[in-house]
């Protein structure tokens, strides 16, 4: 089988040579299919990119410019069949949540600032991708992603509730700040704006309930349009609309990279950068698992660099993996990134005949669409299920949610990664120790849990289930100092090792004193079945010195041989138990006491 054509180029060139792995797929057949697909994605992406924009803060138009070249890079440059990236509602309010402390949303410092930070997480996804840091977003547990999901979809809603209902909450307004306003000033609520945004609201829900084929945010915006025309004609009001989008191509654009700028953003780029690779990669992978793909972690994160570093000069803003616009190209059929790369193309067409209606659209209808991405943003099932199966997630989950409303978006993601690396560290730092002992009642007396079976009183056989590093070794520490406690006359530890994957400086130190510290006790430190990697990582430490060559063994049995010479032959003399075979022979069985007894008079 030949190789593909970017194994022969040099090792630093190939991650910005991907299309090269998936374009001898590309025939005829597939490009068909990939240009339907990728025209319903465009369909897809026009009520979205408004919507997102509406979000992000920024103008309506650069929601439709971050899924047009961005789009098409993304594909080019990642590793994914099916991703499609572009503008999400996720990284739309983080970037609003970064940057509306900063200046007015909409304005034209706002805009040179979305540029700069996009331009910045560019850079950073890219450095992260060369640097093999792919395997960084495992960190970030799924009930993070849940509860900031949950969290972020209230948001928006809540942000969209001045639109929704006509009263004059001020702009910024926190979580709890909106909905007080709200309900202590209902006398403002506007009957128009409130039916118009409800008759949307109500069209999307049925569209997507009884009529699944149609596209239901188009319905329900073409819907809430004409409606809204209809109410305020009848009721003689005025309904505020998006207004007019530019009928044009993606306007070249520069970030601001002076340090005043970059300072202002600065706080945000990590959160931003974790966030949308984790969105990212978690689609390209959910996706991948149902075609049979495999994704490289570290080629999407240069994918999503390039992209956004190309969003950052054409007027787009953070760009990552959509996942209703990915869906709906696998949905599609979709064979190869070139119906990815078309979607892009489409929705840049589609844009020059469809933008200047945009000015018929209300308010109050794109609030009407929002309550319904945001409600299809919070995963009810995931949620209680979380919620059924563990405490320590349901408790991240819940602690990245409230941190979601009550503080800014970037801190609630380090909290939630912060809380998962904390649960995560808390299960590693204690692996377990059991003691394990041969059940004398199977044939080839095969090691169980030494509860309910007879020990050595000499020897404890001990499986560790988890690797020695520097925050696991006070736990084994205390184990096996309980378990000297339990039983003092087993001065000899056979550890079985093949569950240690790993063994850091200061788990090996501690091995090292653990080894000499019996020995001199009268007793000794062994290791069963202990992997050739962990070895070398003793031997180069040199704690393997300390514990001895003749104190590895690769099996029970030669363990077990090697171990019961070293023994104190009095104490098995006076041991009943017979736990081991060697143990048959180790002191001549002695006659019953009937028989001392009787004897002398037998000789008599």
């Amino acid at each position: 089988m030949s190789l593909p054509a970017s194994a022969h180029l040099p090792a630093w060139l190939r991650p910005f040579t991907a299309f090269l792995l998936w374009w001898p797929r590309v025939n005829r057949d597939t490009l068909r299919i990939d240009a339907m697909a990728g025209f319903t994605g465009a369909l897809v992406a026009l009520p979205q990119g408004v919507a997102f924009a509406t979000i992000a803060g920024m103008p309506a138009e650069y929601g439709l410019y971050a899924g047009m070249i961005p789009a098409v890079i993304a594909a080019l440059f990642g590793s994914s069949w099916h991703l499609v990236s572009g503008p999400t509602t996720a990284a739309s309010i983080v970037l609003f949540s970064v940057l509306s402390p900063h200046a007015e949303p909409g304005s034209v410092e706002y805009v040179r600032l979305a540029l700069t930070l996009t331009f910045l997480v560019g850079v950073v996804q890219i450095v992260m991708g060369l640097a093999k840091l792919g395997t960084l977003v495992n960190f970030i547990s799924h009930s993070v992603v849940t509860g900031f999901t949950a969290g972020a979809a209230i948001l928006i809603a809540t942000n969209q509730v001045r639109h929704f209902t006509g009263q004059t909450i001020p702009r910024g307004a926190s979580f709890a700040d909106t909905w007080t306003y709200a309900f202590t000033r209902m006398d403002e609520i506007n009957v128009a704006i409130v039916a118009t945004g409800l008759l949307t609201l109500l069209l999307g829900i049925a569209v997507k309930r009884w009529l699944p084929k149609l596209p239901y945010m188009i319905v329900a915006m073409l819907g809430g349009a004409i409606g809204g025309a209809v109410l305020a004609a009848w009721l003689g009001a005025d309904l505020p609309t998006v207004g007019a989008l530019p009928a044009s191509l993606p306007p070249l654009s520069m970030p601001a990279l002076d340090a005043q700028s970059i300072r202002a953003v600065a706080s945000g780029v990590i959160a931003v950068t974790l966030l949308a690779l984790t969105e990212a990669v978690s689609i390209a992978r959910a996706l991948a698992a149902r075609s049979g793909q495999h994704v490289d972690g570290n080629q999407e994160f240069v994918g999503q660099g390039l992209s956004n570093l190309a969003g950052a000069f054409f007027s787009g803003y953070v760009a990552t993996g959509s996942f209703n616009r990915s869906g709906v190209n696998y949905a599609a059929g979709a064979k190869t990134p070139m119906a990815a790369m078309l979607a892009g193309v489409f929705l840049l067409v589609l844009v020059l005949f469809v933008a200047p209606w945009a000015q018929y659209l209300p308010n109050a209808a794109m609030a009407g669409i929002l309550f319904l991405v945001a409600w299809g943003l919070i995963d009810f099932d995931e949620i209680a299920h979380t919620i059924r199966s563990s405490r320590q997630e349901t408790a991240i989950m819940a602690a990245t949610f409230a941190a979601t409303l009550f503080l800014t978006l970037e801190e609630a993601i380090i909290i939630g990664v912060l809380a998962s690396l904390a649960i995560y560290l808390s299960r590693t730092s204690k692996p377990q120790v059991r003691v394990r002992a041969p059940d004398p009642h199977h044939i080839k007396r095969h090691f169980t849990d030494a509860q309910n079976v007879p020990q050595c009183p000499q020897l404890r056989f001990v499986r560790i289930d988890g690797s020695l590093f520097f925050g696991a070794t006070s736990h084994i520490r205390e184990t096996l100092a309980q378990q000297d406690r339990t039983a003092p006359g087993q001065k000899h530890v056979a550890v079985v090792a093949h569950a240690i994957n790993f063994v850091d400086l200061a788990g090996a130190h501690y091995l090292a004193e653990e080894a000499d510290r019996r020995r001199s006790e009268g007793g000794g430190l062994y290791f069963i079945r202990m992997k050739d990697a962990v070895q070398e990582q003793l031997a180069e430490s040199g704690a393997l010195k300390h514990i001895g060559d003749g104190s590895v063994f690769d099996s029970k049995t030669e363990a077990i041989a090697a171990i019961h010479k070293r023994l104190d032959p009095a104490v098995c003399r006076t041991c009943q138990a017979r736990i081991f075979r060697e143990c048959q022979g180790a002191a001549a069985p002695q006659p019953p006491v009937s028989d001392v007894l009787l004897r002398p008079l037998l000789h008599a």
